[in-house]
């Protein structure tokens, strides 16, 4: 769980004008988040466009990551989806030896019970080699891992070490850090969260600003965990509409834009997601002069 503390970063995918994935682009991501210090990276999240990968293209990426990260930081597979038994297939038939833990998805579409949930979860994680983070994020999944099922996950699974929540739920957020067992983490999905998480006990953020802004997202984890509230928030503040901007047209197209404009790889997405307005990369170029300013 120690490995998982403070800032990780939900790293984009990039690809090129073809679609076709820029590896050249991804090592350059890499290094320039690590660069930054984050302390470990996630790959093939949400930010890096994974439902949009084949699994050939899946399994190159984690091959390539390996590599590149050559051991610098921990590294988390985004391994998720809403048939239990292909996930379970795909875990089986993933190269795995150099992946510290994955993060699984809360399943979306279908729309499971708490039940459900909980016999999902419980059969990934008796079949996965390596550690599970849960991933609740319903406002994509349609699908809430309550704080009672997280709870019975987290004690009656050992395999299962922390969930990243990004519920947006505070209530749903204290109940789980009240509840889990010392050996579970929770970990704030939301870049906007991060402060008031750390605060009632959680132990990060898995960010997406972190891909753009490493450093600075660094600090206000750091100053956080330090119990250093008063300088988290004049840095967090200093973010405010960079972040804002992250997600205005969505998650990744924002922050891909951002790397475009740092020059570290281009602005393109697979559909069906879409690059974001000229308005809104004016917006971004302005923000970003603004923070460097500062």
């Amino acid at each position: 769980m120690k490995r998982f503390k403070g800032t990780g970063v939900a790293i984009v995918t990039p690809f090129k004008n073809d679609s076709s994935i820029d590896f050249a682009a991804l090592g350059r991501v890499i290094n320039h988040v690590i660069t930054g210090g984050v302390n470990y990276i996630v790959a093939m999240g949400t930010t890096g466009e994974s439902v949009t990968l084949t699994k050939d293209e899946k399994k190159a990426i984690i091959a390539y990551v390996i590599e590149a990260i050559d051991n610098r930081v921990p590294l988390v597979v985004g391994i998720g989806g809403n048939n239990t038994q292909e996930v379970i297939n795909c875990i089986r038939h993933s190269d795995l030896k150099c992946v510290d833990a994955i993060l699984s998805v809360s399943p979306y579409y279908n729309k499971p019970t708490q039940k459900g949930l909980f016999q999902h979860f419980k059969a990934i994680a008796t079949c996965s080699p390596v550690p599970v983070i849960l991933y609740n994020v319903p406002g994509r999944t349609g699908s809430n891992i309550s704080s009672d099922t997280c709870l019975e996950l987290a004690h009656g699974c050992e395999n299962i070490i922390g969930v990243k929540e990004a519920s947006g739920d505070i209530n749903q957020i204290m109940r789980i850090i009240k509840g889990k067992p010392e050996n579970f983490a929770l970990i704030s999905g939301d870049d906007m969260m991060t402060i008031p998480i750390i605060a009632l006990g959680g132990l990060g953020v898995i960010s997406v600003l972190a891909n753009a802004f490493p450093a600075q997202c660094g600090e206000i984890v750091s100053h956080s965990m330090k119990g250093n509230f008063k300088s988290a928030r004049e840095m967090q503040f200093r973010m405010l509409e960079i972040i804002d901007l992250l997600f205005i047209e969505g998650n990744p197209s924002g922050v891909k834009a951002m790397l475009n404009i740092m020059n570290i790889c281009q602005n393109s997405l697979r559909l069906p997601l879409v690059p974001i307005s000229r308005t809104t990369y004016t917006r971004i170029q302005k923000a970003i002069e603004e923070v460097n300013k500062s």
